[in-house]
Parts: C-alpha cells; structure tokens; sequence
C-alpha cells in the first residue's frame, strides 16, 4: 500500500486515542491501597477501643522482641555507615542517578532543605537541649559513678552525636540510593519494590513486592501520625511558655489539654494539606527553604546570645570525642552493666536504630524523588555529610548551652523535678526553660514555635506524598484525591490515639516494623551493588573498546605515514639512478640533469597527491 493509500486510511482502529494521555484508575495499586487502608484503619479502631491492652502488649513485644535483636541492630546500622561510605568513595560514585544528561532537578540549597526537613528537622527542635542534658545528669550506665561534670558532658555530648548524626543518615542513604537509581536510572516507578529488582527479579512484581510497599506505607503513616500527636505537645508547651493557652485549659501539673492538643494538630493537618496538593514544587519546597533559613538564623541567634566562645570549644571538642570513640560507640550493646544497661539500650539506642529505620522508607523514597541527576559520590556526600554536620552543630549550641546551664546542680531551672524524675520525662520543656535564660526570650520562643510547627508541617506533607505515590504504585504525580486523603488521615489517626492514649502503642508499632524493613534494607544493598557493578562493567568495556579502536586508529595512520615518506624517498633514489643509466647508455647531453630535476619534482609531487589521499 502506498503512503496516500495509508494516509488516506486513517489512524488504526484499535487505540483512538493513542496521542491523548490515558486516563487514570481511580485505584493505581488496589492491591497495595487497600490492604495497607484496611491495616491502618483496624490498628487504629482496636488501639481505640482497647487502648491498655494494645499498649501493654506492645510494650511487652517490642521489650522482648527488639531487645533480642538490639545486636542485630548495632551490626546492621554500623554496616550502613560502612556501605555508604564505600559506594560514595569507590568506583560507582561517578553513575549519575538519571540519564548520562540529567541535570538536578532541585538546587542545591533547595535539595539540603528539603532532605533535611524531612528527615529529621522536627526532632532536632523537640530534643536539641533536651537529650543531651538527659545524658548529663542522668549518665548512661557505664559512666563511672561520681565522674565529674567534665567527663559526663563529653560523654553526653558524644552519645548524642551518635544517635543523631551519620548512623542515622546512614540509615536513610541506603534506602534513597537504591530507590534512587531503580527510578532515575532504570526509569522505575517510585517504589520500593523495585529497589530489589536487581535481586529478585520479576520476582518484585508479585506478591513479595506487594508486602513489602504495604509495610512501607503503614509505617510511614503511623511514623508521621505519631509525630504529630507527640510533637504538639512541644508546640503547646511553647504556647504556654507565651501564655497564649487559656488557664482553663492547663492542669495542676501543667499537662495541656486534649483540646488544645486537637486544634493543633488539626491547624498543622489542613496547613500540610494545602502544601502537599500544591506538589513539591512549590509547597513542600518553599516550606523546607523558609524552614531552612528560619532554623539557620535561630541556631545563629543562640550561639551570638550564648556562651559564644565556650560552644564554639565544645563543638570542636565534641567532634574529636565522638571521632574517637564512634568505634566503641558503634558497638556497645551494655553486656557489661547488667540490667539496667540494658534497660537504658533498649530505651535509648537501639530504639532510635529502630525508629531511623522504621522512617527509612519513607525518607529514603522522599529524598530518591528529589534526587534525580545527581551522581551516586554527590547523593552520598550530600545525604551522610551536610546534614549530620548541621546536626553537631545544632546540638552543641543547644545541648551544650543547656548542660552549661545546669553544671552546677544537675538541674538549672530546665525541668520540673518534682513533675519528673528525669529530663527524658519532661522533654518539650527544656527548650523554652533554656530560652528563657537568654535576651529576647519572648522573641525567640515565638520563632521556636514556628519553627516547630513548620516542621511538622514540612514532615506531615512530605510523608503524605510518600505514602501517596507508594500506594499508587510509584506514580511520582498520585492523584490529588488521594493525596488528600492520607493527610487527612494522618490527623485523623493521630487525634483519635491521643484521645485513647495511644499514641506511645502506635509509636510502638511503628517501630516494630523496623524489624521486616531492617531485612529488606540488607538485600537492597546487596541488589544495589549487584547492579551498580554490571553497569560499572558495561562502562569499563565501553571503555576499553573505545580505547582500543583510539589505538588502533593511531596505529594504522602512523603506519601509513611512514610507508608514504618510505616510498617516497625510495622511489626518488632508484628514479634518479635508472634515469642517470639510461642517459649515459643513450649519451644524452647536459640537459639530462635538468630532466631529472623535473622528473623528481614530478615523483615528489605524486609523492605527496599520495599522501593527501
């Protein structure tokens, strides 16, 4: 048939609308939103309805469960480090995560931002004064008793550096870096699914891959949801440091209402809805960089106001310490100090391991998303280095400060002893009883409330896009319905288990997943090197051919260039001396020079029309 003919046809009948973008199903992943929705929304009814049981036996579980495996913490966390460390520094670190000609799709400044604040920007706000000085005057066991205030500062300090800086960035650099490649390079949909597909090939398609997403998202959201309900009772314990919370509303004991509780986290709910509609472009970018540059002045604000001179020693003294002792630290699990060493393990590192990994997924695929065109060295320079630095120096100027300020009698006026025995029972007070202590304290309270409340807000809607695009199976635009719904949720979960005094079993829980996703964070390190080392290979035999056809090339043009001057100079020789015969046999006269002269000039013209050629 001939072209007109074909024109004349028309399009085929099969797909009319093959040029206009297909319609999506209301449901994208049915068998990931609906088993994780129906997961979720009975978690919530039975803690509700039977919150004292659901809480003691989660307690029970995760004491029994997660203090059986606090080894099998320590091991794979310090294996992260190590992991990382090495994909950025070895031979892979020049794949970018994209197309050879990707370029990154977010600034750099933008890029910290975002990751930061998703990754831990509220938490640094809620315990920056608060755990370091619950090191100090209530030291880990193994301290020696009666060690002077020196000694467990430096060790508080140090503790706290490991709890919050490249083992908890670790943690989310293996789950990004692998998510990050599966979609950027291998165009995969945003899962982490198929982060393992090196590994389990087709495999990830099936049954094996639906659990694994289906974890992910529960955790997320009842991650998110717990810091929610937890977090707004430093936003209200700020409100309360300005008197801006109505008496009637205040306990003797100083315990703030659930109504106050309840607006709050409605306000942070609808904020983080409007944010996540409006995508990450805009929304959840602005936030992170307004938040970003609002903490930046605080930090600085409380160092100028502070013992300047004596935070700027204890930040460099404190890296030195924590350099030195990461190994030990790495490595402690409390064999040593009986019970209550492995009482205070238990609450204390291997439950932030626990609670970093339970935030993996959903951090990890937040900063794989924002990460396209980046290579593999800079994700990982970026991820491990910039934001745990950041994090050193945010809780030397705050925890620093707050242990200098209760040097003298373990207390300095930061808690309520007679409230709580211990800092770590009274956390969300410390930061506004420091401030306190300091010119403009009004002033600088009403941005730590902001800065509180934007985080959350920056946390909530980041985590709803993640839960969003994994239940619709790793559409990186999920529809707009949906996105509103697990927002929605996320509060909703969270006033109804604050109402049922859940919010500790649901924090429980979530970090009870840590345990599944802890096994599925090891294969995606094996999976990542299995196919960062076949795309290596790919490029060094494209290399090599390449080098060897650049030899080869050479080779043969110098090869002709010396046959040419060869024959040229050859031919010229025997010319000349089988002309002179000639002549001299014929006896041509003196004119047989100058014929020869031309006859040369000829053989070298010819020479050179070779050589052209």
């Amino acid at each position: 048939m001939s072209s007109t003919a074909q024109r004349s046809a028309g399009p085929p009948a099969d797909p009319p609308e093959a040029g206009r973008p297909r319609k999506k199903p209301l449901l994208q992943a049915p068998r990931i939103f609906i088993p994780a929705l129906v997961i979720i929304l009975g978690a919530v009814v039975i803690a509700y309805v039977w919150p004292e049981t659901v809480s003691t036996t989660l307690d029970s579980f995760m004491l029994d469960v997660v203090a059986a495996l606090g080894p099998w913490f320590v091991v794979t966390v310090a294996g992260f480090i190590i992991f990382s460390l090495w994909m950025g520094l070895s031979r892979f670190g020049d794949i970018k995560l994209g197309k050879d000609e990707d370029e990154p799709e977010f600034s750099l400044l933008s890029w910290f931002a975002m990751l930061f604040a998703a990754g831990m920007g509220i938490g640094l706000v809620f315990w920056g004064a608060a755990e370091p000085l619950e090191y100090f005057t209530n030291p880990k066991p193994g301290v020696p008793e009666g060690a002077s205030a020196a000694v467990r500062a430096e060790a508080a300090i140090s503790q706290t550096f490991l709890h919050w800086g490249f083992h908890a960035w670790a943690i989310y650099a293996v789950v990004g870096l692998a998510v990050a490649y599966a979609i950027h390079r291998k165009g995969r949909p945003v899962s982490i699914r198929w982060a393992l597909e090196p590994l389990l090939g087709d495999r990830v398609k099936g049954w094996i891959g639906d659990v694994i997403d289906v974890v992910a998202v529960v955790g997320t959201l009842f991650g998110v949801a717990t810091s929610l309900g937890l977090g707004v009772q430093q936003i209200s314990a700020g409100l309360n440091y300005l008197n801006l919370i109505p008496e009637g509303q205040i306990a003797d004991d100083g315990t703030i209402s659930n109504t106050v509780l309840i607006v709050l986290i409605t306000a942070i709910t609808f904020i983080a809805l409007f944010s996540v509609l409006t995508g990450i472009d805009k929304g959840i970018k602005i936030l992170s960089n307004t938040n970003l540059g609002m903490a930046g002045v605080f930090l600085i604000a409380l160092l100028l106001l502070g013992p300047t001179l004596f935070l700027l020693r204890d930040l460099v003294q404190g890296i030195g310490s924590y350099l030195q002792s990461i190994v030990e630290l790495t490595f402690n699990t409390s064999a040593y100090t009986g019970e209550e060493g492995l009482s205070w393990q238990r609450f204390w590192t291997v439950f932030y391991w626990g609670w970093w990994i339970s935030w993996a997924p959903f951090v990890g695929v937040f900063i794989a998303r924002i990460s396209k065109g980046r290579t593999v060295r800079q994700f990982i320079g970026g991820v491990l280095l910039v934001p745990t630095i950041i994090t050193f120096v945010w809780f030397t100027v705050m925890g620093a400060g707050a242990i200098r300020r209760a040097w003298e009698d373990n207390n300095g006026g930061l808690w309520d002893p007679e409230i709580a025995a211990t800092v770590g029972g009274q956390p969300e007070r410390v930061l506004f009883s420091y401030l306190d202590g300091l010119p403009g304290a009004t002033l600088l309270a009403v941005v730590a409330v902001l800065l509180v409340a934007i985080f959350f807000v920056t946390s909530s809607d980041s985590g709803s896009l993640v839960v969003d695009m994994l239940s619709s199976g790793g559409d990186i635009n999920p529809p707009r319905w949906s996105r509103a719904m697990w927002a929605l949720l996320e509060g909703a979960v969270a006033i109804t288990l604050l109402l049922a005094d859940g919010l500790t079993a649901l924090r429980n829980a979530a970090i009870l997943t840590s345990i599944p996703v802890s096994v599925v964070m090891v294969l995606m390190c094996v999976s990542i090197y299995k196919a960062l080392s076949a795309e290596h290979l790919v490029l060094v035999q494209a290399e090599r051919r390449q080098r060897r056809e650049e030899l080869q090339r050479r080779l043969s043009t110098h090869v002709e260039e010396q046959v040419d001057v060869t024959f040229d100079e050859k031919f010229d020789e025997k010319f000349d001396e089988a002309y002179a015969e000639v002549a001299a046999e014929n006896g041509d006269g003196p004119d047989a020079g100058a014929a020869a002269g031309t006859r040369r000039g000829r053989s070298s013209r010819f020479g050179r029309f070779r050589r052209e050629r």
